[in-house]
């Protein structure tokens, strides 16, 4: 099949790859434009970017905006069979949408119709959900409302995080998405339109998101310490200075005259944290200013004294 894909951060990466790897023809390739990073503020490009030039890619586009008049009758000239999008992190216009003989084909990482909008990954950690997935959908106008084509489901990990999981689908996502494109080829995949019942949206994080709550339960903040590795990462503050916690395990704990966010015990490799219920084993952290390290590596040059209450 003639192919538009359309990408721009790693979790594409992937499925790039196997469009080209099936032997489909890429036609161009649709990413964000190049940003400045940095204290030189040399432009980089997009993890699609830099995979498109590997792969030999001539057609590359970047437009400020989707709705970019000759960038839409540049993808009208290429008269694409499909196109592929997969957090291209621009919202397509119906004018775009329907040009594609096959339609436009979103990869998304969650089990529509749960978790539409940006990052399912995290939030299905965070939640405690015991299975994700990835589906493969036509995009309407709607924000991930467009009628499912395939999915296919995994099973979370107990020490599951946003990274680990991310991983995972990005590998699923791709081979669902040829798997897709062979049934929309030969006409074997119905369309499934969505429960608007069983809908739930979610929205993307900033920084300020990673503050941990010490009132919340043992079980709650661990989770979110897993969603939130690698990034934005969970974090609170240890005698002044920011303190990100990689990896805890939830301890029972009963005394309730303690306050929450108090360190309540002081190991050789690790220490403990009470929380709104039960307490948090502190296994992997990273004090402002350092490296991320194991606690027990941290409590060799550093000594925090039962007592002391994170977040103060």
């Amino acid at each position: 099949m003639k192919v538009v894909f359309m990408g721009t951060p790693d979790f594409a990466v992937e499925t790039l790859k196997a469009i080209s790897d099936a032997g489909h023809v890429i036609q161009a390739v649709v990413t964000q434009p190049d940003k400045p990073r940095g204290r030189s503020g040399a432009l980089s490009f997009s993890p699609v970017k830099e995979e498109a030039i590997r792969l030999g890619t001539e057609y590359i586009l970047q437009p400020e905006k989707a709705r970019n008049e000759e960038f839409i009758k540049q993808i009208r000239e290429l008269n694409p069979d499909v196109a592929v999008v997969v957090a291209y992190g621009k919202i397509l216009p119906k004018e775009l949408l329907d040009i594609p003989k096959f339609g436009c084909i979103n990869v998304h990482a969650s089990l529509l119709p749960k978790y539409r909008g940006a990052a399912p990954i995290q939030w299905s950690v965070i939640n405690g959900d015991e299975y994700s997935g990835v589906t493969t959908m036509f995009m309407g106008e709607g924000l991930d409302t467009g009628d499912i084509l395939l999915q296919k489901s995994v099973k979370l990990d107990k020490k599951e995080t946003g990274g680990s999981l991310f991983d995972k689908l990005s590998v699923i996502g791709a081979e669902l998405l040829v798997e897709t494109l062979d049934g929309l080829e030969k006409g074997t995949i119905k369309r499934i339109p969505q429960d608007e019942s069983l809908a739930t949206q979610v929205t993307v994080f900033d920084k300020s998101f990673g503050k941990i709550d010490f009132n919340k339960s043992a079980t709650d903040i661990e989770r979110l310490i897993r969603g939130l590795n690698p990034w934005p990462s969970a974090f609170t503050k240890l005698n002044g200075k920011t303190l990100k916690l990689w990896d805890a395990d939830v301890l029972t704990y009963k005394d309730d005259s303690i306050p929450a966010g108090s360190i309540i015990s002081v190991g050789k490799e690790s220490f403990t944290v009470k929380c709104g219920k039960d307490a948090l084993e502190i296994k992997e952290l990273q004090l402002e200013g350092k490296k991320r390290i194991k606690c027990g590596d941290f409590l060799r040059g550093y000594n925090p004294e039962v007592g002391t209450v994170l977040g103060n």
